[in-house]
């Protein structure tokens, strides 16, 4: 177990950022927290480029000056450092189920949602694509987005049909995707869980009961 006191920069309006909280609060750890006011663009001030050069949140950083960015690298870091509560599975088989059902949660929803998102919110023009680089928005793409998530409230709704959580019998990290997905659907483009998917919606009052949602 690692003796180092990582700092966790974040914002509490990023959704990528809770995915790391859930993480954090499901194992039970302590972690210190920085907060990163995305809204006032202090993503891009020299003290947090030099943190992290891409400009986003969230971004963990050690104790020997590394510092590890991107939702899933943080989880595997503290995954590792402190193994209690796994939650990106513990068998061969469990860990590559975890890994293939968070990623579809992220592909199929998690992304569509922020791609809707990014190129219909009007303070986000020329930032459709967060990092260290500007990009126009497509408004064309909004309603793509939006027909995309309802593909995935289908899709995972049929799953959720055959199992009690996303990845199998126990909650993983890739139920922390999904839940951070559905929340962000219902407050940033108005979706929330169609009312005919019951064993989605079956799932999600389970899930987002637990005391780990608040984080």
């Amino acid at each position: 177990m690692t003796t180092a006191a990582p700092v966790l920069y974040e914002y509490k309006g990023s959704p990528n950022a809770r995915r790391v909280r859930i993480f954090i609060a499901e194992k039970g750890l302590d972690i210190q927290t920085k907060p990163v006011d995305l809204g006032a663009k202090e993503q891009f001030s020299d003290a947090f480029r030099a943190i992290n050069p891409r400009s986003q949140v969230p971004a963990l950083a050690l104790s020997d000056g590394s510092v590890i960015a991107e939702v899933p690298a943080i989880w595997r870091y503290l995954e590792e450092a402190y193994p209690q509560m796994p939650l990106l599975g513990t068998t061969t088989t469990s860990k590559a189920l975890v890994t293939m059902w968070e990623r579809r949660a992220e592909l199929d929803g998690f992304a569509p949602v922020m791609e809707g998102v990014r190129n219909a919110v009007a303070g986000l023009k020329g930032r459709a694509l967060s990092g260290p680089h500007a990009y126009d928005q497509i408004p064309e793409l909004i309603e793509r987005s939006k027909q995309r998530v309802i593909n995935f409230f289908a899709d995972f709704n049929e799953r959720l049909g055959t199992v009690r959580y996303v990845a199998g019998a126990e909650f993983s990290a890739a139920d922390i995707t999904t839940l951070v997905t559905v929340d962000f659907a219902t407050n940033a483009l108005k979706m929330p869980i169609p009312a005919e998917l019951t064993a989605f919606q079956r799932w999600y009052d389970v899930v987002s009961a637990r005391p780990s949602a608040v984080a």
